[in-house]
């Protein structure tokens, strides 16, 4: 049978192309390989005869060998896409099904099959949305004594059900949103069935950004931390919007506890879109909000990145940079860790508007410049001046931050200065003054902030001012007035000079 099937194909292929072109290559035929993905179809009549019917099926298929499992010596022979029928007496059986390729390669699979004539008992269903595609639901299913199962999904009545055996998955894609009742019933060989149903809620896909105002959040709790979509406490400042999400630390949690939710589209343009921003509230400044991205499938391949909270009792939003993130992997997962690093107390955190931006944009280089969140900050240096991001050296006083801005004056120009774009321009329309918090090793040195436009071509736009230090080796805070400034020059460059007007020696400012 195996030879002649081989001749069989041979000979379909030589017909097929003769006519038109005796030269043309079959080798592509040779090469093919042997068929893949083999399954069958039973379904029983339900009169006790114990006809079942087998529908056979295949990836690159020509022909079916089905040997039927009861003793039946030989196998039936079929053509893609044809049934065979055949009667069994109550009993478990190994149906064996033999696929046949073009070029007389082969594959095979032993597929279970039961005959009985009671009906089926402890069915069993599972119903799970697809991550991915939050409108596609895969069912399976198990029960003792049954031969196949149906399905119904609950959402167009006129469509007729999908029949599936133990072990198969029936996949249907929803059309809209709603909860619905999937129905499965299976079937024996007998007149008698069993019958279950589960119901599934379809919710819109969850991709970012993520806002908390509608739709399902299952929420991975781990370290004795949970987190639950909750009305707003705080509804003021920088966020208004009525739903947010809350993570509760359980007294004597885990220092790494947090809560995991899983996008149904994954991230993968980290190339471009390097910066993620969150709005968060907390009882405590210096509270760690820590954020990580994981891969779906191996969540070993993540990337994490910390913030710090600069306020308390409050809103306000944090950006976090994923620049170091492996950009050529996919990450479908979010996991959010509050007070990171602490045992819980059973106090509450509340986060919300989880986004990806190409750039920080506000709350991230702007202003108020705190410099307190590790960004790609640009040091324009010039005239032998050089700024950077350094840890305070002199955290006291009226300014206590982790981080602030390092200026180097080396011996140079005595114009030597630092300028630092901002992520979009400053508004001037309303505030016009700007204070700035500054260490000096000596007082009544000259101070100069300047701001420009982006564009070289309208320097004479530019506007600044000069305030002198009055103390040293200490913070102090000064305020420079900028009134008359006009909002519609779109000041965007901030530049500033110490000890404008005298040569430096290499001493630091702040």
């Amino acid at each position: 049978m195996k030879n002649l099937k081989y001749i069989i194909g041979i000979l379909f292929v030589a017909l097929s192309m003769g006519c038109e072109d005796t030269d043309q290559d079959t080798g592509f035929a040779d090469a093919a390989e042997a068929p893949q993905n083999l399954f069958a179809l039973f379904t029983i009549t339900q009169d006790n005869s114990g006809l079942v019917t087998i529908a056979p099926h295949g990836e690159g298929v020509t022909s079916f060998e089905i040997y039927y499992g009861d003793g039946t010596v030989e196998p039936a022979t079929l053509g893609a896409g044809q049934k065979t029928t055949h009667t069994y007496a109550e009993g478990q059986y190994n149906v064996r099904l033999v696929g046949y390729g073009i070029n007389g390669k082969s594959s095979e699979v032993l597929l279970p099959l039961t005959v009985s004539f009671i009906a089926p008992e402890n069915l069993e269903i599972n119903v799970a949305t697809v991550v991915g595609n939050p409108f596609k639901v895969n069912v399976t299913a198990s029960a003792d004594y049954e031969t196949y199962f149906e399905v119904w999904f609950g959402e167009d009545s006129a469509l007729p059900p999908v029949q599936f055996n133990e072990g198969q998955t029936a996949s249907y894609t929803y059309t809209a949103t709603g909860t619905y009742t999937v129905t499965v019933v299976a079937y024996s060989g007998g007149v008698a069935t069993s019958t279950t149903t589960q119901e599934i809620t379809i919710s819109n896909p969850l991709n970012l950004p993520i806002t908390f105002e509608a739709g399902t959040y299952n929420f991975s709790n781990f370290g004795n931390a949970t987190s639950t979509v909750v009305a707003n406490p705080d509804p003021t400042g920088a966020n208004t919007s009525t739903k947010v999400a809350m993570q509760v630390k359980a007294a004597g949690s885990e220092t790494w506890a947090g809560s995991l939710l899983t996008l149904d589209t994954p991230i993968t343009n980290l190339a471009t879109m390097k910066y993620f921003k969150m709005k968060v509230w907390s009882p405590a400044v210096g509270t760690t909000f820590l954020m990580k991205i994981e891969n779906l499938a191996n969540n070993t391949i993540n990337y994490e990145v910390p913030a710090v909270t600069t306020v308390a009792n409050q809103w306000e939003e944090l950006t976090y940079n994923f620049a170091g993130a492996n950009a050529n992997q996919t990450y479908n997962n979010i996991v959010i860790f509050c007070n990171f690093n602490i045992a819980g107390t059973g106090e509450a955190y509340y986060f919300d508007d989880i986004m990806q931006t190409a750039t920080p944009g506000t709350g991230g280089i702007g202003f108020p410049f705190t410099l307190e969140q590790d960004l790609d900050y640009t040091w324009n240096n010039f005239g032998g001046a050089i700024g950077s991001r350094v840890a305070n050296p002199n955290p006291g006083g009226i300014n206590t931050t982790g981080f602030v801005a390092k200026f180097t004056k080396f011996a140079g120009e005595t114009w030597a200065g630092v300028a630092t774009p901002m992520d979009a321009p400053i508004d001037f329309s309303t505030m016009h003054k700007v204070k700035i918090k500054v260490w000096s090793p000596a007082a009544n040195v000259p101070i100069i902030l300047k701001f420009e436009n982006m564009n070289p071509h309208v320097t004479a736009q530019d506007i600044e001012r000069t305030l002198n230090t009055t103390v040293a080796n200490q913070w102090e805070e000064l305020t420079f007035d900028f009134n008359g400034i006009v909002n519609a020059n779109n000041y965007q460059q901030m530049v500033i000079f110490f000890n404008f007007g005298t040569s430096g020696t290499g001493e630091s400012y702040y």
